[in-house]
């Protein structure tokens, strides 16, 4: 096997390794099994909510932050994408049954985040103009 196979062969291994890190994370985070969903950031991890203005640093804050939301939350993911350092997870967010659709940006140093940002979406009604053009995404 000559370098450059090698490396590739590393990556993948890395990218497989990231993604399970990313399907235990989401399915923790469903759970409400914070110890679980907290273990893939770094100790000072960063997390953003830029359409809050919120800053939240190191992985203990971000844990206990999402630990005394009140609402009742659940996870639904669409889908996962990503490799080396960057990963993209869409998502349905859902507070109290109320949906929001979330993308969240995490940046890897080696197999943990050092960084998130998510941001979130509230579902509005499609406007009756477009509908010659579109199909509906219900269901």
């Amino acid at each position: 096997m000559d370098e450059r196979q090698k490396k590739d062969c590393e990556s993948e291994v890395r990218d497989h390794a990231i993604r399970v890190a990313l399907d235990r994370h989401w399915a923790a985070s469903d759970a409400n099994d914070f110890e679980t969903e907290h273990l893939i950031y770094l100790e000072d991890a960063v997390l953003e909510y830029p359409q809050s203005g919120e800053r939240t640093r190191g992985r203990s804050n971000i844990q206990s932050q999402r630990a005394s939301q009140p609402s009742k939350k659940r996870f639904s993911i669409r889908r996962i994408v990503g490799s080396g350092d960057l990963w993209v997870t869409e998502f349905v967010l859902t507070y109290d049954g109320k949906p929001s659709y979330t993308v969240s940006i995490m940046e890897f140093k080696g197999d943990k985040v050092a960084r998130e940002t998510q941001y979130f979406a509230d579902p509005f009604v499609a406007p009756a103009f477009r509908a010659q053009w579109v199909e509906r995404m219900d269901g």
